[in-house]
């Protein structure tokens, strides 16, 4: 018989995924040119050449007994150590291999860590709109999900929410910066006030309040936006990364979960987070690629794809009269939905074989989500479909 917990998984089951088998059915019955399928953050630009050349030298120079053996459980030590370096040269951390645990995915970096710090009950906030997946993370080691809706003109948290949301049972918060799905970036005046404030409640209920941050965007920024680096705001930070969106290799699970050298009781922290990678279930990551990872931690997929696809596709939106901010990284649009019911919305796109998910999937009613890693194409097709979707709604 399924567990009660299970069946609480069933039910809240992931709406974009639900959404993205749908897209495939109707590219079946109307042809895949015709369907403009924008629910799922897969990419769609190629990885770098450097990716398959350094596939190439880890399985021809590598020992076998190597290559597909048991690593450590944080991963390779020389491997952690090279991200430890390109921190150190980049943020001016000083770190070592200690200060990782090379994970399957970003995914596996968030669960050990909620693993590690949540007791049953403590709480995490989240800012909506957040992925909707953090939901089920945090209830899986009995967490509870706290959360605060942001400023929906900027989608920068609000800091008074925040602040009331705090209490002696929050052990963390998890930020997603560039975010999905509005593809915001949180400002450095943003990180100042959250750690300002989480300071003062640390102090105030004697634990630590962790930061996770979520970051498998990092590198999809665009223009002159910058990136704050969060453990300069903040000692008490996790970092969990994945190379699926910097690397357009989602389908590897490569990834990894950084804990910051001040944080309180860092090394009782990262050893907990060792063995969390290995009870886990999901314990080493694929060998093949953290031996890959040293070759191409310095590279990064043509963002300038993904910059036409969103100057494009905003543009656009812009010139039919929806209301949507500009985003600075990620691949995601986030506009207001021409009605109140974001869900009813996003069912009415279905009409001109528009998929697109609803706000309400993030913890935010109202809008809708449109990834935007797609053909170049997907985009110019599509754009008599959200004519029609707006004339719809506007008479």
């Amino acid at each position: 018989m399924v567990s009660e917990k299970m069946k609480t998984f069933m039910v809240g089951s992931s709406v974009i995924r639900a959404m993205f088998e749908e897209g495939k059915k109707m590219a079946k019955k109307y042809g895949k040119e015709n369907v403009f399928d924008y629910s799922l953050g897969n990419p769609s630009v190629e990885p770098p050449k450097e990716v398959k050349e350094a596939l190439i030298k880890v399985i021809n120079e590598t020992a076998p007994n190597e290559l597909h053996g048991y690593p450590n459980n944080s991963g390779f030590e020389d491997v952690r150590l090279h991200l430890a370096e390109k921190s150190n040269r980049v943020h001016g951390t000083h770190y070592n291999e200690n200060n990782y645990v090379i994970t399957t995915g970003a995914a596996a970096a968030l669960n050990i860590t909620l693993k590690v710090i949540l007791e049953p009950q403590d709480e995490v906030i989240v800012f909506a709109p957040f992925f909707g997946e953090y939901r089920n993370y945090i209830c899986n080691y009995d967490g509870v999900i706290v959360p605060v809706l942001s400023d929906t003109k900027t989608f920068q948290p609000d800091m008074k929410k925040f602040e009331d949301a705090i209490n002696k049972k929050t052990k963390g918060v998890i930020i997603n910066t560039p975010n999905n799905p509005t593809g915001v970036i949180y400002s450095a005046d943003t990180l100042t006030q959250m750690s300002e404030i989480l300071v003062r409640k640390e102090k105030e209920f004697g634990h630590a309040i962790y930061i996770i941050s979520d970051e498998p965007y990092r590198e999809l920024v665009y223009g002159d936006a910058v990136l704050p680096f969060v453990p300069d705001f903040y000692d008490d930070t996790f970092i969990a990364y994945s190379y699926s969106k910097s690397l357009s290799i989602p389908g590897e699970r490569i990834g990894y979960v950084c804990a910051n050298t001040k944080m309180e009781d860092f090394e009782t922290v990262t050893e907990a987070l060792n063995i969390a990678n290995r009870i886990g279930g999901f314990v080493n990551a694929p060998t093949i690629w953290q031996r890959v990872i040293p070759y191409v931690s310095e590279c990064s997929v043509d963002i300038n794809i993904y910059k036409k696809n969103r100057d494009t596709l905003y543009n656009m939106l812009i010139e039919l009269g929806y209301e949507c901010i500009k985003p600075d990284g990620a691949f995601y649009l986030f506009p207001k939905t021409l009605i109140e019911d974001d869900v009813a919305f996003c069912q009415a796109a279905k009409e001109f074989n528009l998929l697109i998910v609803p706000g309400s999937s993030f913890g935010c009613p109202g809008f809708c989500r449109i990834a935007y890693c797609v053909s170049y194409e997907t985009i110019i097709n599509s754009k008599e479909s959200f004519k029609k979707l707006k004339d719809k709604f506007s008479k």
